[in-house]
């Protein structure tokens, strides 16, 4: 008995707004069964003729891939209704059985559905941060794509280089544009690991992820000066986010997410002794006298956290969106510090963390000793850091070579 599998609008549940969803209508013996494709249009952009979106539809930006990736699910569909046919099963299959091949063969090929075991595994780990991340890149690719419809072999170069096209179309950056693409290969890179996709549709080995390099986040040692020795009471708005950028910049550029996780019991025999939220690793680094006078202050708050970021438990994911809005607010007061400091460059929270790098460099400490203050895998992260030295430091080494 031969099964007809065709490409079709369902006019029969039309969602809320009118719009209605694009299936594979499977039909044998008078009795059909819909496979969703994850894509919904008006009714007036289907082409039932042509069994396919016409050009007048606005809701993505290539019409011309939509169409070709719609007519991709019904090509695997109807190759694994041919093996089935081939080897003598499809006689003794309903429809629903079919269906299930079909689906269960798309989820284990699909960039999507493959997604989201990864992020569902990240959650569960407590990685929440690159979590977030990878989720954002695949709502990004989703958007571009616009169904969760994504057979990894359909991610090609080609398919990357419009990504990037469309996404700088939209004003975004290259820096930003990288931030994606490395989640998306990060996820792409576990499935090959998996061997759930064949090396040879690998699109990475051609497709380089570029990047621009940022303005130089340092700022001279006389404006971190500046900022310590700034008189605010401990009432003032701006008096915690000096205190939490002074903090970094004396724990070797702590982050903002380590310095609201620091809980009293992370202090001991006067150092700070924890563990990195992002990698682990460990950290004990000894208190000076003016660190120790801002910790004081803190402690005395006698709460279960040293800084007021996080007041109260919550679930992981809440408690880091709740830092990351935190920061937020942080660099907001930033910006006012640095007028009141008279720094022309921007402040945020990553400046401190930059600045302790550069300025330990320019003291002279080993590149694979920074790379280990800072909590770093690989020297090359470091050097990223280091890229903006002053052009008068770098005069000064060139003269020490020349110098005869």
């Amino acid at each position: 008995m031969n099964v007809s599998i065709n490409l079709t609008l369902d006019t029969r549940s039309p969602k809320n707004d009118g719009s209605c969803p694009i299936v594979l209508r499977m039909s044998r013996n008078h009795k059909n069964a819909s496979i969703s494709t994850g894509v919904c249009i008006h009714p007036q952009y289907w082409n039932n003729d042509k069994r396919q979106i016409r050009n007048t539809y606005k809701g993505i930006s290539s019409i011309e891939r939509l169409n070709m990736q719609l007519q991709a699910e019904l090509k695997n569909a109807k190759n694994v209704i041919l093996e089935l046919k081939e080897s003598q099963q499809l006689d003794t299959l309903s429809l629903v059985d079919i269906k299930s091949k079909i689906t269960g063969r798309g989820d284990a090929d699909c960039f999507f559905k493959y997604a989201d075991t990864v992020l569902a595994a990240l959650k569960k780990a407590g990685r929440i941060g690159t979590w977030s991340s990878y989720k954002d890149a695949v709502k990004a690719l989703e958007n571009y794509n616009g169904s969760r419809s994504l057979p990894f072999k359909q991610l090609t170069y080609e398919y990357l280089q419009g990504f990037e096209t469309d996404h700088y179309s939209k004003g975004n950056n290259a820096n930003g544009l990288g931030a994606y693409l490395r989640a998306i290969r990060a996820i792409y890179n576990k499935a090959k690991k998996a061997k759930i996709i064949d090396p040879k549709h690998y699109p990475f080995a051609e497709y380089k992820i570029g990047s621009e390099d940022t303005n130089k986040r340092a700022i001279d040692k006389t404006y971190i000066e500046k900022i310590i020795d700034l008189k605010l009471e401990p009432g003032n708005r701006l008096y915690d986010s000096r205190n939490y950028f002074v903090v970094s910049f004396m724990l070797y550029g702590m982050n903002f997410i380590d310095i609201a996780h620091l809980k009293p019991a992370h202090i001991l025999n006067g150092r700070v002794d924890y563990q990195r939220n992002k990698t682990t690793k460990h950290f004990d680094i000894k208190i000076t006298d003016e660190l120790q006078k801002i910790l004081d202050h803190y402690i005395a708050r006698k709460g279960k956290y040293i800084f007021p970021v996080i007041t109260v438990d919550e679930d992981e994911v809440t408690t880091y969106f709740r830092i990351r809005n935190a920061r937020k607010y942080y660099n907001e007061d930033l910006k006012e510090l640095a007028e009141k400091c008279g720094i022309e460059k921007k402040l945020t929270s990553y400046v401190s963390r930059h600045s302790f790098a550069t300025l330990a460099r320019m003291s002279n400490v080993p590149i694979d000793a920074i790379s280990a203050m800072l909590g770093h895998k690989s020297v090359k992260t470091t050097e990223v850091y280091l890229k903006g030295l002053p052009s008068h430091i770098l005069d000064n080494y060139n003269e020490n070579i020349l110098k005869r």
